[in-house]
């Protein structure tokens, strides 16, 4: 097989993957109706969806340092077996803390694809590579799509089916990996680069990067995850019909991190398409929070709206943390990256449970507003500025 072949190979792989990760670590909020209706509260229920983003944290940046190490190949492969082998298992627990600890098990586990990203870096050259992580990325509003699409449905009998899919799911993704996909080669040491590379986090880019991916985390997890509570709750949907409208709603994310890519490809840069996504989704913030204290009709057509912006900006900043790192740190830095955004994911749901049930939809969504904002502010300008290693494009081993 041609090296052009396999990179794109190894790159719809990597896509199906993530896409099947994303399904549990991301979509497990649209059993929230299956979790409410076996007498889960919404705070209790909050804090089941957070507890695979909670165990993804605990190995996130071991996770990167392993695939530093040992290549992504291997990682990936076994992450995904583990964590497809306990959500089969968790069919058969019984009890509210019995079913935590399984999804922080599966979700730490599971944690591996949410740390790669080497593989983008060292098959793909720096002009392709926006377009070849917002392919990539593209995972996550898929992933989450399609589990708005088919796990209310599976939950309807409860629990047992759609963890047995989810599983299922990651069980293939392993066995894909495990065949397909192959390893660039390290860059040889040269000029400017050494065996040894010299820690990226000696200046405080990479840390201003992460700092504002995390914020904007706030707002993606409070759309993904109380988006089909809103319409069901505030605009009497039924779960299944919010659950397909909010699915057409993440392919259009889909498009917008592929089109986020191309767009910071051509501009040559990654920091300025984040901002301005930043700020748009402040806005968007704002207006969701006026239209749903008012009861107005155009909350729906606002909140779809955010659906598709709010998930643009993860390709983004996840090149731009691998471009600045280099080859020989992007594993731990992607780990740092991730664990940063994973914590604030896990923490926003049961704190903004608390804030709906407490002040309603509308302040909360006001608050909300505030974290794009300040995320606008706070990403560095000066990580464009880093001329990227160049990189191989040869199989390893």
């Amino acid at each position: 097989m041609t090296d052009e072949r396999r990179r794109w190979l190894i790159l719809v792989v990597g896509l199906l993957a993530m896409t099947a990760t994303c399904m549990f670590q991301f979509g497990f909020a649209y059993l929230i109706p299956a979790l409410r209706a076996d007498g889960f509260s919404l705070e209790q229920a909050g804090v089941l969806v957070a507890c695979p983003t909670a165990g993804g944290v605990l190995t996130l940046i071991a996770w990167g340092a392993a695939a530093d190490r040992w290549g992504e190949r291997v990682v990936l492969a076994t992450g995904l077996a583990v964590a497809g082998l306990v959500l089969v298992a968790a069919r058969w627990v019984h009890g509210t803390v019995t079913l935590a600890v399984c999804l922080v098990l599966a979700g730490a586990a599971a944690a591996s694809v949410l740390a790669s990203g080497r593989l983008i870096l060292g098959w793909f050259a720096r002009r392709e590579r926006g377009l070849a992580m917002g392919i990539r990325q593209m995972s996550q509003p898929i992933g989450i799509g399609l589990a708005a699409a088919i796990l209310p449905t599976l939950g309807a009998g409860g629990l047992g089916v759609p963890l047995l899919f989810l599983g299922v799911c990651l069980l293939a993704a392993s066995a894909a990996v495990a065949v397909l996909v192959r390893d660039p080669e390290r860059p040889p040491p040269g000029p400017g680069r050494t065996a040894g590379a010299a820690s990226p986090y000696r200046t405080p880019v990479l840390w201003r990067i992460h700092a504002a991916s995390a914020l904007l985390v706030v707002p993606q997890s409070t759309v993904g995850t109380f988006a089909l509570i809103f319409l069901t709750d505030a605009r009497g949907w039924t779960a299944v019909g919010a659950g397909q409208l909010l699915a057409g709603a993440q392919v259009f994310g889909a498009l917008a991190r592929l089109g986020a890519g191309a767009w910071s490809d051509r501009t040559g840069s990654r920091i300025r398409p984040i901002r301005i996504l930043a700020v748009t989704t402040g806005a968007g913030m704002l207006a969701l929070a006026a239209a749903a204290a008012a009861g107005s009709r155009l909350a729906v057509p606002v909140l779809l709206f955010l659906g598709v912006v709010v998930v643009s900006t993860n390709g983004l900043s996840f090149t731009a943390v691998g471009e600045y790192a280099g080859l020989a740190w992007a594993g731990r830095a992607l780990g740092v990256q991730t664990t940063g955004q994973n914590t604030v994911g896990a923490g926003t749901p049961p704190v903004l449970a608390v804030v709906i049930a407490g002040a309603g939809f509308g302040p909360a969504f006001a608050a909300v507003a505030v974290f794009p904002l300040l995320a606008a502010i706070l990403v560095p300008a000066a990580a464009d500025a880093r001329n990227p290693q160049p990189t191989s494009v040869r199989a390893a081993g």
